[in-house]
């Protein structure tokens, strides 16, 4: 091994060191449990199946007991562990700038009566177009995303969403939050490239661009094939009485008569789908009423405009009919250029399931049995610190395959790998957690006397309609109508 590499190896040990030893100061009670805790997650053989068995790890020199109690009792700095997070190296794409991802995932607890604040999670059944609600907790998580095929992801923030949020005003204060963070430790300064930000059709994508219009960024997300937006409004012809109209004609997805000639327009050979056909529209906006999200805003409504992309695809992967699919994007005159990078950005939006994926079933996300949102907050961030830890992790690990697996060089190793090495990266690195200190349990409630003081109860928290809202007593025979906006 030569000696820059020595040198290279020894900063990159560095760096895993100092996020260790700055995770380490943001916990202010039960600082060594939670610390190891981190550490079983990290070195545990296998998945985590539950939390109480994160103590036979050698690594966790804690009893058992002490795992409920360090997240029931435990205090942690999050705001400090934020900007923490935030200044780790992250990837970006290929022309420099920071592609952020943001989608929501839920921690379903559907018998956790005793547990509050619990929403109904809109879930997907096995069969077609089935979404069955799931008491739960909803959380906006937000990660950097890398270019090219990778599951790696850089997981940014994590935010849980309280009975009555909506989803896109959240984000967008969840957002502008971490865009001033990543100002103040550098990752973005004037000149660079506006940063893009992409979401799912979840999300109302014009009202979260409107909302983050006075930051440096670019909004691009998917809408629903049923919308209808507007283009925009023709001069007024001289000696024309009247005020003069905001919107054009009408931009159906589902009518192509409406579509006219598009801007710009792209066909790429792609390896997964055959041939992707891109076409984009500019300057086309939703019409805005005072409903809604709307309901507070006074005066006149807004005119959001954007770039409306329209992909359509050869196949698909899976075999399955191809739908086309219907991109908003609030920059305005796109190249072709432009419109083929959009495009596949949005495709990358999706790595962001491996890590969903990766929290749930292999740290064990959401395999505690916690009472208290909070906990569930503490938690959640204690995963994403050990993710961070993976990720430093990621240049040191060595690649250690099962038998049957195929080798990965040293650059292509998934978050899994890399995590059945980091028991053996752990000793280079700092560990300033104590040994534990003898104690005794306490002697509990005498065996015979009842529980005097039982946990109240919660119910799932549900939208209401309004008293002047008047349920339907029979079927309409008219036909649903065409949205609008």
């Amino acid at each position: 091994m030569s000696l820059s590499h020595h040198a290279v190896e020894h900063g990159q040990f560095a760096e895993l060191s100092r996020f260790r030893g700055e995770f380490y100061s943001c916990l202010t009670r039960r600082a060594d449990a939670l610390f190891e805790l981190v550490d079983a997650v990290l070195c545990a053989d296998g998945p985590v199946r539950s939390l109480v068995e994160l103590s036979l790890v050698g690594e966790h020199r804690r009893g058992h007991g002490g795992l409920y109690d360090a997240l029931a009792a435990g205090r942690m700095d999050i705001g400090r562990l934020r900007r923490a997070v935030a200044a780790v190296p992250l990837p970006r794409a290929a022309d420099g700038r920071l592609v952020l991802a943001a989608d929501i995932t839920c921690w379903l607890r559907p018998n956790a009566h005793t547990s509050p604040q619990r929403i109904l999670c809109h879930t997907y059944g096995r069969g077609k177009d089935q979404h069955i609600p799931v008491p739960g907790w909803p959380y906006s998580v937000i990660c950097a995303l890398e270019t090219g095929r990778s599951s790696w992801t850089a997981p940014l923030d994590a935010l849980r969403l309280a009975p009555g949020d909506d989803a896109a005003t959240v984000t967008a204060k969840q957002m502008r939050e971490l865009v001033g963070r990543l100002m103040e430790a550098g990752q973005w300064k004037d000149g660079d490239p506006e940063i893009l930000i992409v979401v799912d059709a979840g999300y109302d994508v014009p009202r979260l661009a409107f909302l983050l219009k006075d930051l440096p960024v670019q909004v691009l997300g998917r809408m629903r094939s049923d919308r209808v937006l507007r283009r925009a409004a023709p001069p007024q012809k001289p000696h024309t009485l009247g005020r003069p109209p905001r919107h054009g004609g009408e931009f159906a997805f589902s009518d192509q008569a409406t579509w006219d000639i598009p801007d710009a327009q792209t066909v790429t050979k792609t390896r997964l789908y055959g041939t992707a056909t891109a076409q984009a529209w500019d300057r086309l906006h939703p019409r805005l009423t005072h409903r809604s999200a709307w309901v507070a805003e006074l005066g006149t409504l807004p005119l959001i405009e954007g770039t409306v992309i329209h992909l359509r695809v050869e196949h698909l992967p899976s075999g399955a009919i191809p739908k086309p699919v219907w991109l908003w994007w609030s920059g305005t005159d796109a190249t072709p250029l432009q419109v083929d990078l959009l495009w596949q950005v949005f495709l990358r939006r999706f790595d962001i399931e491996h890590t969903f994926r990766l929290f749930k079933q292999t740290l064990g996300w959401t395999r505690p049995k916690i009472r208290t949102p909070e906990a569930a907050d503490r938690w959640t961030w204690l995963v994403l610190a050990a993710y961070a830890q993976l990720r430093l992790a990621r240049p040191l690990a060595a690649d250690l395959r099962r038998p049957w697996e195929k080798p990965n060089p040293s650059d292509r190793l998934t978050p899994a790998r890399v995590r059945r090495d980091f028991r053996h990266l752990r000793p280079k690195t700092l560990c300033p957690a104590e040994a534990p200190k003898p104690s005794r349990p306490g002697p509990g409630r005498p065996p015979g006397r009842k529980n005097t003081h039982p946990t109240p109860r919660h119910d799932v928290h549900t939208v209401r309609k309004t008293d002047t809202t008047k349920r339907r007593t029979k079927k309409s025979t008219t036909p649903r109508p065409r949205r609008k906006g």
